[in-house]
C-alpha cells in the first residue's frame, strides 16, 4: 500500500513538471501558416504590457453585432479627398507608403509606379499602374469596414462613417493577394504571415477602435493580447498625413495661381461637389479658386477625373 502511494506521488510530481514545461511563462503560440490568429491560451499567463496592451484594456468588450444591413456605401463615397488636398485617398495612401515614387505625368496626384515594403509579408514589391497589375497593391481597412460594423459603427452616423473608412490610422498599402485572404476578418481570425508585423498590425488595430470606439469581441482581444505578450512596451501609431510629395518627375499642381500647362480650375460648389472647368468653358472666367477651401488648378482633364472632380452639368 505504502509503496502505491509513493509512486502516485511521483507519477503527479513528473506530471507537473512536464506541464509546466509546456507552459512556460512568456511563450507565445505560433501563428498557423497563412495567417491565421494564434491560440490564446498564452494570454491567461502572461499579462501583456505597453501603451498597446493599456489601450486594449479599455476597449469595451461584447459579443458582435449581426451584419445585416452592412453596405459599402454606409461608409460614404469610395476613397473621397477627405483632406482636401485635391487628390483622392487612395493615391494620397500610395504616395505615402511607397519609396521611389514616380506621378503620371502632368499629375501631382495619381501614383504610377513606386515599391513597397509590404506591412502584412515583410516582402518588397514594385507598384506598376496600369491594366493587370495596379492590384498587385491595394488599399487595406486595418479593421475591415464589415468589422466595424459588427462591432460599432452601424451606429455611428455617416460623417464618422465616412472618416472612418478615409482615416489614415486605418489605411495600408498592402500585398493584393494578403489583402483578399484577410477579407473583412478581424485579429481572431487572420494575422500578417510575417511574423514580424503582427505587433504594428495589432497595435493599429487597437488605435483605430480606440479612436472610434469600437469594441472588440472576446476571441478578438484574446488573439490581440496573445500577439501583444510577446512585444512589450508595443506603442500606438500615431496618424500619418497624407499629402503626397511631387517627385521631381512631376508637374505639381499649382495652389496660388496657374502655371504653365495647368489652367484648369477644380471648384468646390455650396453642395460640396468638386467641378472643373476647362479654359472658355462657359463658367470659367468667374469661378475663383479659393485655396483654403480646398479648391485647386488642375494641369488636365484626365487629371481632375482621376483626383474626384467632375465636368460641370449642362
Amino acid at each position: 500500500m505504502r509503496h502505491s502511494l509513493r509512486r502516485a506521488a511521483v507519477t503527479a510530481a513528473v506530471l507537473a513538471l512536464l506541464l509546466a514545461g509546456c507552459t512556460g511563462t512568456g511563450s507565445v503560440p505560433a501563428p498557423t501558416p497563412g495567417g491565421a490568429a494564434p491560440s490564446t491560451g498564452a494570454a491567461a499567463l502572461v499579462a501583456p504590457s505597453g501603451p498597446a496592451a493599456e489601450a486594449l484594456a479599455g476597449l469595451a468588450v461584447a459579443d458582435r453585432a449581426p451584419s445585416t444591413g452592412y453596405s459599402r456605401d454606409a461608409f460614404g463615397q469610395r476613397w473621397a479627398d477627405v483632406d482636401r488636398n485635391g487628390c483622392d485617398t487612395r493615391n494620397d495612401v500610395l504616395a505615402r507608403d511607397l519609396t521611389d515614387v514616380v506621378f503620371r505625368a502632368g499629375s501631382a496626384c495619381v501614383v504610377a509606379s513606386g515599391v513597397l515594403a509590404d506591412p502584412y509579408t515583410g516582402a518588397a514589391m514594385p507598384f506598376l499602374r496600369g491594366d493587370g497589375t495596379s492590384d498587385d497593391i491595394q488599399i487595406d481597412h486595418v479593421v475591415a469596414l464589415a468589422a466595424a460594423w459588427r462591432t460599432g459603427a452601424q451606429s455611428w452616423d455617416e460623417p464618422t462613417r465616412t472618416a472612418f473608412a478615409n482615416d489614415p490610422l486605418n489605411l495600408l498599402a498592402v500585398d493584393g493577394d494578403a489583402n483578399q485572404a484577410k477579407g473583412d476578418s478581424d485579429a481572431a481570425s487572420w494575422l500578417p504571415p510575417a511574423a514580424t508585423e503582427r505587433c504594428p498590425y495589432v497595435a493599429r488595430q487597437i488605435a483605430v477602435k480606440q479612436r472610434y470606439g469600437a469594441w472588440v469581441t472576446p476571441t478578438e482581444r484574446d488573439a490581440m493580447t496573445a500577439v501583444l505578450i510577446g512585444c512589450p512596451g508595443e506603442a500606438l501609431p500615431g496618424s500619418p498625413g497624407l499629402t503626397p510629395t511631387p517627385s521631381t518627375s512631376s508637374t505639381a499642381v499649382p495652389t496660388t495661381a496657374p502655371v504653365a500647362g495647368c489652367l484648369i480650375k477644380g471648384n468646390i460648389n455650396g453642395d460640396g461637389e468638386r467641378i472643373y472647368h476647362l479654359p472658355g468653358s462657359r463658367s470659367y472666367d468667374e469661378t475663383r479658386i479659393d485655396t483654403d477651401r480646398g479648391e485647386r488648378w488642375l494641369c488636365t482633364e484626365q487629371d481632375a477625373v482621376d483626383a474626384g472632380w467632375r465636368a460641370p452639368r449642362t
